[in-house]
């Protein structure tokens, strides 16, 4: 296993201890994560009355073309930011 890809292990087990986050937040920890373990995005967008789905698919969609060690890496350190550098 790599260092980002420990790193990021870590930070998404401390991500469950943060406290509540505002939705803007949780949609970055979102399409970070599923860029960092799926890739670009995949499938349609959903359409205007899935509002939350709709939103999470933009917040990956944003990362298209990032690669999965760049994603994971920024996902721990957004994850260090939030926990105030712990």
């Amino acid at each position: 296993m790599s260092d980002t890809q420990a790193r990021f292990e870590a930070a998404v087990t401390r991500s469950k201890s943060l406290p509540s986050q505002p939705p803007k937040v949780q949609l970055k920890l979102y399409g970070l994560f599923k860029q960092a373990t799926a890739g670009d995005v995949i499938g349609k967008r959903p359409g205007p009355l899935d509002i939350k789905g709709r939103a999470k698919h933009d917040a990956w969609a944003e990362l298209e073309g990032t690669s999965a060690d760049d994603a994971m890496a920024s996902y721990a350190d957004f994850v260090d930011e939030l926990a105030g550098g712990r």
